[in-house]
């Protein structure tokens, strides 16, 4: 049976204003260390990347909250977009130096490659834990009919003034049964005990509705033609988000990428396998 991962705890630092942007920063690992900036995903949080994150030993993990979400406040001079994020997010990267390695997942993988292909300072590498390698809005079958009904559920209940539904449980439920691929039943109870805390902790439906048209019509393929760092792809053979075949054309269009795909395991390699994913980054790292 899998162990349900047991993340450490975090230092939080007082709120930055990063880019003019409030930001809560939360950093695990060794305070000494080379440092990774990690990037969460759509009604994420630092929690999510928590688990991996401490497993990175001899790394200095610096896991902000996306403005918008957790404990960090909307953007107020910027759209909640990938070009909003990445601007907020090269601050960020440039205050922590060229030896950082620049991780994202699902979302954040967009929002990171964006960074990466056009920052003025240079991560080490580049980590996209389940990348998005396409728009959902152009999938077809479950996934295309999924962010459709998605989209209109969100835009319906924005309309209606129902902003306690867009934090209901049952949308966090339906989020874990969805993604979750796992058949071990103390994982799976974790899994959905941390989407039920933290899948709410949205600042405003505002500013979720325009994340998540973001992340709906994006995808990481534009940039990766203009990266040019060593960059490592970590995919699970059963993402319905992010499926496999788009992940192999994604990996083709980088200069310098390797594709690794973990069996069983879908849109949730940072709850599913974070020892796996740690290793397959240290040693991609290190190599």
């Amino acid at each position: 049976m899998t162990a349900t991962p047991s993340p450490a705890l975090a230092v939080v630092s007082p709120v930055h204003v990063v880019d003019g942007a409030p930001t809560v920063v939360h950093t695990l690992g060794d305070p000494d260390g080379a440092p990774v900036l990690a990037l969460h995903g759509l009604r994420g949080s630092h929690h999510g990347l928590a688990p991996l994150a401490s497993r990175l030993a001899g790394y200095r993990v610096v896991v902000p909250d996306l403005p918008g979400f957790g404990a960090s406040p909307a953007f107020t001079d910027r759209t909640h977009d990938v070009d909003g994020y990445a601007r907020w997010a090269s601050a960020l990267l440039a205050d922590l130096g060229p030896d950082t390695v620049l991780l994202g997942h699902s979302f954040g993988s967009i929002v990171a490659a964006a960074v990466c292909a056009a920052a003025a300072t240079t991560p080490r590498a580049l980590v996209l834990v389940n990348p998005i390698a396409e728009p959902a809005s152009d999938a077809g079958g479950v996934t295309g009919l999924g962010t459709a009904a998605t989209a209109l559920l969100h835009s319906g209940a924005a309309r209606l003034g129902l902003d306690g539904l867009l934090r209901h449980r049952l949308l966090a439920d339906a989020a874990t049964v969805s993604m979750t691929t796992t058949r071990d039943p103390l994982l799976r109870h974790w899994i959905s005990d941390e989407h039920r805390a933290h899948f709410g902790t949205f600042a405003t439906t505002a500013s979720l509705l325009e994340c998540l048209r973001a992340a709906g019509s994006g995808s990481v393929r534009p940039w990766a033609p203009r990266i040019t760092v060593p960059t490592l792809l970590l995919a699970g053979a059963r993402d319905r988000v992010a499926p496999p075949a788009g992940q192999h054309a994604l990996a083709a269009a980088f200069a310098d990428a390797r594709l690794v795909l973990l069996p069983r395991t879908g849109h949730l390699l940072h709850y599913e396998a974070p020892a796996w994913a740690a290793r397959e980054i240290r040693g991609f790292v290190a190599r």
